[in-house]
């Protein structure tokens, strides 16, 4: 009798916000970049483009528990190829 193995499924809220760089540091991007931004500087505009690292270390278990299988797709997820 084989026993089933079972696969975790994936927070996709988490894995849409997250990603791993390539020496496997998770990284995110900075809030408020929707709107209410024509009073703001072109340089403070520019500057949350930028992805940061995730600090600490219950916030990083807690986005690797979220997201398991986040490893295989590494920073950009559309260029993975699919099966």
């Amino acid at each position: 009798m084989a026993v089933k193995k079972f696969r975790m499924k994936t927070h996709k809220a988490t894995a849409k916000r997250f990603r791993l760089t390539g020496s496997g540091k998770l990284v995110r991007t900075k809030g408020g970049k929707s709107h209410l931004r024509r009073r703001t500087s072109a340089r403070t505009k520019a500057l949350f483009s930028e992805m940061i690292p995730v600090k600490g270390k219950g916030f990083i278990k807690r986005i690797r528990r979220l997201a398991p299988y986040m490893h295989k797709y590494r920073a950009n997820p559309s260029t993975h190829t699919a099966k």
